[in-house]
């Protein structure tokens, strides 16, 4: 009897599905990438593609960034409602039972869980119910919505690292320890800077301490409140507008099965037709040599700029030009004019 062969990104799907169930690839262990499918496997990559795509689909994997595609842990299945006998008069019911175990705590940690693992998208009041084996309609006792619950989800994560009680002496030395444990904190929940609003900030109140943390040293430095605040801002939104790149990077992931060097493969014939113009020698011989892109480092060399720029403006109110405040659109330098009507070369 014939019959229809079986496509050849199956018979691999089925292979990797043998190699987690038996163990051989266990929670979090990195699955092979697209690119290592195709040598193995000597498919091509929307084929490898596709097999990711597959083993996803069925949440076999999941996506981390800076790692790769690993084998997902099990996923805890919501605990069915049952039938149970009447409750007698005066006893509690084992409804009853479930609504009383169920915390603001357990829902905000449920929530954290679910954004840490599959992402922010993933975050819904259905999804936190699920994972907590509750009715959706029982978080509700708890939390307003699903803002709310995000509220107090980024309230729980900055909690856990709170700033020490003494900042170190030096400013710059206390600056940078803030600026790092916040790049620290978007690391460890790529969700977090996403999250975040700048424009329209909620009340998070494990932030404040921050805030005040920054205003306090910068301004007994020689900064007006409204300065150091700007600066507070400025170095805020710049670690979390690198850091949103981790959960999009996470979500392109996801959606591609390729992971951000696959994806640069992929766009390379395109990239080195535009550079054979001549148009761009400088882009050329930068990827003659290539380049490998770290978020860690450019994160680290942004925040020297930036505290190098705050040195600068910081020595000039100690040296008595206090310049203006930094807001309205006005140069970090105080005397951005050169202090003598003539521009500043």
């Amino acid at each position: 009897m014939s019959g229809r062969a079986v496509p050849r990104y199956s018979r691999i799907v089925a292979e990797l599905r043998r190699r987690i169930e038996t163990g051989e690839l266990a929670p979090g262990d990195r699955v092979p990438s697209t690119r290592e499918i195709m040598r193995q496997w000597g498919v091509a990559m929307a084929t490898a593609t596709k097999v990711l795509t597959e083993l996803r689909r069925e949440g076999r994997v999941r996506a981390v960034p800076g790692v790769g595609t690993v084998v997902a842990a099990p996923s805890r299945p919501g605990r069915a409602a049952r039938p149970t006998a009447p409750a007698r008069p005066g006893e509690p019911s084992d409804e009853s039972s479930v609504q009383a175990a169920l915390t603001l705590g357990r829902i905000v940690d449920a929530g954290v869980t679910v954004a840490d693992t599959e992402g922010l998208a993933a975050v819904t009041m259905r999804r936190v119910a699920a994972e907590l084996g509750v009715a959706t309609m029982s978080l509700y006792r708890h939390v307003a919505d699903k803002d709310d619950l995000l509220t107090r989800m980024m309230d729980s994560v900055i909690a856990q690292h709170p700033l020490p009680a003494d900042p170190p002496p030096g400013w710059r030395e206390a600056i940078e320890l803030a600026a790092r444990q916040l790049w620290d904190l978007f690391r460890r929940h790529p969700w977090l800077a996403p999250a975040l609003s700048i424009t329209r900030p909620p009340v998070i109140t494990s932030a404040l301490p921050y805030g005040e943390w920054m205003l306090a040293i910068l301004h007994a430095h020689g900064l007006d409140l409204h300065s150091a605040f700007t600066a507070h801002l400025a170095l805020l939104n710049y670690a979390r507008g690198i850091a949103v790149n981790l959960e999009t990077e996470r979500e392109a992931e996801a959606h591609s099965g390729l992971d951000s060097e696959e994806w640069m493969d992929t766009q390379e014939p395109a990239l080195l037709a535009v550079l054979a113009t001549g148009r761009f020698p400088e882009l050329s011989d930068l990827a003659a040599v290539g380049y490998d892109l770290d978020l860690d480092a450019l994160f680290e060399f942004g925040l020297q700029c930036l505290l190098g720029g705050l040195a600068s403006l910081l020595d000039q109110r100690s040296a008595g030009r206090p310049g203006q405040a930094l807001s309205g659109g006005s140069s970090c330098r105080p005397d951005a004019d050169g202090g003598d009507g003539e521009p500043a070369r």
